[in-house]
């Protein structure tokens, strides 16, 4: 069985490699399906230790130099994608000054820039409202993949602690548990979205509650409080709030009665500072500091943290027996690769949220982009998930961060492109309809009243 399973997983991708050629963006797809599902990790025979991403990618990037160079871009140039190529520039330049520059340095290094390279051509490949939706369904169902696996096996084991993650990105389990925070937001509005296929919007529902399970069963209390700050931002942007207030309160009452004890007790030593978890991160804090002062242009360098705690540890005074990792992602950057490079970090996540709000008002505007109101919405919990989440774990360098933001850019790139579009009438009901759409520009500009005749059959 095993052997079948890396026989299979193998066949598929090398199946996959002509079509990623002659068209990149299916190989977008099942990159991200490599990336997010990892069906390799579920192999145990030869296909578990290939680099099947690394020959899709290639396949992907050649077959757009060879058939769509010209017609289409490597990228979307807009401020966040230059600002993601500065950004691995400073990590590039933390690097060339950094004291450590080993064999697991430097491959750290070249993962980021390739996280970097993936990213912008994501953002080139997803210029479309179906390319999008693909996208973000596929994302959302390789992830709901473990979600639902955990909270299953957490039913059958009676709530048994899950102690890390598929592997790569996933592997440690508080980076898994932020995964599946990030994917609650995608389910949950991807769900609504489809709101006219009744058994997506219920499958959604179920994995949203399974995936919620897993994210507890991880015991990760960084990724709790994520999962607490997506539920309340979700229920202040519902557009109801007394409402979801109840349906909140409900989850609270929920986790109170079902969930096993020793996540109780877990989650309830969130606040107590001399929990050694907890008294770590302070320390961490504390040296990161330090290095900052010391080095605050480029930063000790990328992938440094740890192997020159110790120096600075003895500047903030706290103990060096054992070294720590930032345990705090701002922090991780800032102290890595420099305060521009913290900067840069800083506006690109807070970037979603001006995107989106834009977005928004001109789905809310327009009749025939009501569908981009629950995306961009959807994209802001997403993001708030990982800042929340981010502050207790070290995670700078997340790929699912780096190519959210890149599909950020493709949302406001086709959410404009769409908008500068005449309207799009709707018909209703039967015969001859003539269809009113108000063109309201989300910035105050004067309103346009579009009216269209449709046919007797319809669209």
């Amino acid at each position: 069985m095993g052997a079948f399973r890396d026989l299979m997983v193998f066949g598929i991708v090398m199946l996959a490699l002509p079509l990623s050629f002659r068209r990149p963006f299916l190989g977008l797809l099942v990159f991200s399906w490599l990336a997010y599902m990892r069906p390799q990790d579920l192999c145990w025979g030869f296909a578990r230790d290939m680099r099947l991403s690394f020959y899709v990618g290639m396949a992907m990037i050649a077959g757009w130099w060879a058939n769509e160079r010209g017609r289409r871009p490597f990228a979307k140039w807009d401020l966040r994608s230059w600002l993601m190529l500065v950004l691995g520039t400073l990590v590039i330049l933390s690097y060339v000054q950094a004291r450590t520059q080993d064999d697991y340095v430097t491959r750290y290094l070249f993962e980021f820039l390739k996280i970097i390279v993936i990213a912008l051509f994501t953002s080139g490949q997803v210029n479309t409202k179906e390319r999008l939706r693909v996208m973000m369904l596929t994302i959302a169902v390789c992830l709901a993949f473990y979600g639902v696996k955990g909270g299953v096996f957490g039913i059958l084991t009676g709530g048994a602690t899950i102690l890390r993650g598929p592997g790569g990105m996933l592997e440690d389990n508080n980076d898994f548990a932020l995964a599946m925070v990030m994917n609650v937001p995608l389910l949950w509005y991807l769900g609504s979205s489809e709101g006219h296929r009744r058994w997506l919007r219920r499958a959604s529902r179920i994995a949203i509650i399974l995936t919620t399970m897993t994210v507890l069963l991880t015991q990760s209390r960084g990724a709790f409080l994520a999962l607490v700050a997506v539920a309340v931002w979700i229920a202040w942007r519902s557009g109801h709030l007394v409402r979801a207030s109840m349906g909140l309160l409900v989850c609270v009452m929920a986790f109170f009665v079902f969930a096993p004890r020793s996540v109780i007790e877990r989650m309830s030593t969130i606040g107590d500072t001399s929990e050694s978890s907890a008294s770590a991160r302070l320390t961490s804090w504390k040296v990161a500091f330090r290095m900052i002062e010391g080095n605050p242009v480029f930063g000790v360098g990328v992938r440094n943290f740890q192997s020159r705690y110790r120096d600075y540890a003895q500047v903030a005074k706290v103990d060096s027996s054992t070294t720590y990792v930032a345990h705090n992602s701002y922090l991780q950057i800032w102290a890595e690769s420099g305060t521009i490079a913290f900067a840069i970090y800083l506006v690109l996540l807070f970037s979603v949220f001006f995107s989106c709000s834009r977005i928004f008002r001109m789905g809310k505007a327009r009749a025939d982009m009501r569908w981009a109101m629950d995306y961009a919405r959807m994209m802001e919990a997403t993001t708030v998930g990982f800042m929340v989440g981010a502050v207790f774990l070290n995670r700078g360098h997340f790929d699912l961060l780096y190519h959210w933001l890149a599909l950020v850019t493709s949302f406001s790139a086709i959410g404009l492109a769409l908008w500068l579009k005449p309207p799009v009438a709707e018909a209703s009901g039967r015969g001859n309809n003539v269809v009113t759409v108000r063109h309201r520009a989300p910035f105050g500009a004067v309103p346009v009243m579009v009216g269209r005749t449709q046919p007797k059959w319809g669209r």
